[in-house]
């Protein structure tokens, strides 16, 4: 049986507050009550538990009626949350068009973007197949399988579905699952490296598998073509 705890962490993925969650699930419990045996459920203040009520009665997750000149409230049924979420994709498809249009808008560009965590490390991949240039690979380590090994199958089958070639140079001995677009060759043994530099389009991306990860892109073409000058260099002098 789901816990009340997991029950609150799945509630706010889907977008409400740590308060909201609380208030819900008491609310569930209990069927219907006045706020001050509602704060007692959650846990809460009464300060917090108004104000999350507040919120669950805008979002149509919360109902209520007057008893003696009080309210007491009660939760909609759970399958409100459907509703709930579909209104929510179909306000964010109604507002996609104008938030581009914005997005599009000519700006100051800036050449280096930084990237945090694993969601930020999976945007720098996803960038690499959005711009359907070859990449190449220096240093890899096997870590991106190893660490997100779902994504990468993901990734693996997207560069395959677009042809994306890859040319990958890593340490002899490292063990990695290239996909049919990907060229490997090898140097000899060194120093592991936790950075790993891909060079593809007019972009530099250095991922750092770090216990959280990090990644730094470049935009530049004059760096990005002297990078892949380097790379060139190595991959000539690496073995097959």
């Amino acid at each position: 049986m789901v816990s009340s705890a997991e029950l609150q962490e799945r509630l706010e993925k889907i977008g409400l507050s740590e308060v909201e969650a609380k208030v819900y699930i008491a609310l569930l419990r209990l069927g219907s009550a006045k706020a001050g045996k509602i704060a007692k459920d959650a846990r809460l203040n009464r300060t917090s538990t108004y104000d999350g009520l507040k919120r669950l009665l805008e979002k149509g997750l919360v109902g209520y009626r007057v008893e003696a000149n009080r309210k007491v409230f009660s939760a909609v049924g759970p399958e409100r949350l459907t509703g709930y979420l579909k209104e929510k994709e179909e306000f964010a498809e109604e507002s996609l068009p104008a938030l581009k249009a914005i997005w599009l808008q000519p700006k100051g560009k800036h050449n280096v973007t930084l990237f945090y965590g694993n969601k930020g490390v999976k945007s720098v991949f996803l960038d690499m197949i959005k711009e359907h240039q070859p990449n190449c690979v220096l240093d890899s380590e096997g870590q991106f399988t190893e660490r997100m090994p779902d994504f990468a199958k993901f990734f693996v089958k997207q560069v395959e579905k677009y042809k994306i070639p890859i040319r990958h140079i890593v340490r002899e001995g490292v063990d990695i699952k290239p996909s049919k677009t990907t060229q490997v060759r090898f140097v000899p043994r060194g120093a592991a490296s936790d950075a790993v530099t891909n060079i593809y389009g007019n972009k530099i991306a250095i991922i750092l598998w770090s216990d959280t990860p990090e990644a730094v892109v470049i935009e530049s073409k004059s760096a990005a073509d002297a990078y892949r000058n380097y790379f060139e260099v190595i991959w000539k002098a690496a073995k097959d």
